[in-house]
């Protein structure tokens, strides 16, 4: 095996291209565990931890860029207020050891339904930045996945940065497992919303081949929040739009839960989520008043 430590992008990418079966590692959090149960064995790991341009954030015009090599303890400390369902999903990340590795660049590289990281990109409509020696492009989160570990990902390309949006609404993340901590999905789900352009987002995670938008819970829920005030939404309407989340799953059965309690746990997920929301919005209007 071949093992390549770039120390710029231009040269990260060159090595990319020269060897597209071999494997980027930074973090190496999901890397390593394969490496070490024999379940894969590349011909090339490329290693990006001197890549500098992959460790930085920022702001970027109306948006917040992040380094695809940035750790999650890194983005709770400094990104609560820019991606704030994006900390909370970071903050429920295995341990301390794993979030000062792990980046969100890896889980996306993965592609794992359970990442903690999509369904708050999905839910902010983030645009994930992939680059390759061909130049540049930005790729919307909703068409990132595309089937189970596949990803819009060109073989020569690598994941550069996540752009997202500027929060102007609240934004949760929820998580359910079979203990507290250390430990991966059972199920998850994102809430941003967009009181700017009044728009909802959703993410749903571990409950698909790829991580889900809950498209038509969104639109019921853009009919029906009070946007001038935030107030309370009737009971019918939590319920009605956790029943859509639910129903936009595609989970299976499988050692950590049911199908069934999959979708029952995404209805419940989604409620609470939305009634926090409504929580922190009023929060917000009375502040601003």
């Amino acid at each position: 095996m071949e093992f390549l430590r770039p120390s710029t992008l231009v040269e990260a990418l060159e090595a990319r291209s020269a060897h597209p079966d071999g494997v980027p590692i930074m973090g190496g959090t999901d890397v390593m565990v394969a490496l070490n149960f024999d379940k894969s064995r590349p011909p090339a790991l490329i290693d990006l931890t001197r890549v500098p341009e992959l460790t930085e954030w920022g702001t970027d015009g109306d948006h917040t860029r992040l380094g695809a090599g940035v750790p999650y303890t890194k983005v709770i400390e400094h990104l609560s207020g820019a991606a704030p369902a994006l900390a909370k999903a970071s903050r429920s990340v295995a341990s301390p050891q794993i979030r000062n590795r792990g980046t969100v660049g890896g889980n996306l590289g993965g592609a794992s339904p359970a990442g903690e990281s999509h369904p708050p990109l999905l839910a902010a409509d983030a645009e994930i930045e992939v680059a390759s020696v061909r130049g540049t492009r930005r790729v919307k989160a909703r068409d990132f996945y595309l089937s189970l570990r596949k990803t819009a990902l060109a073989e020569d390309e690598l994941i550069t940065a996540i752009l997202l949006p500027r929060a102007t609404g609240p934004q949760q993340f929820a998580k359910i497992g079979t203990r507290n901590a250390m430990v991966i999905a059972v199920t998850s789900f994102s809430l941003a919303l967009d009181t700017d352009n009044r728009k909802v987002g959703t993410g749903v995670g571990s409950a698909g081949p790829t991580p889900l938008r809950a498209e038509a819970a969104e639109e019921f829920l853009e009919a029906e929040f009070d946007w001038e005030d935030g107030r309370p939404l009737a009971e019918s309407v939590v319920r009605r739009f956790g029943d859509l989340v639910a129903a936009a799953a595609r989970p299976i059965d499988d050692q950590r839960g049911s199908a069934d309690y999959r979708k029952h746990a995404l209805s419940v997920m989604a409620r609470r989520a939305l009634s926090w929301s409504v929580t922190d919005y009023r929060k917000e209007s009375s502040r601003c008043a």
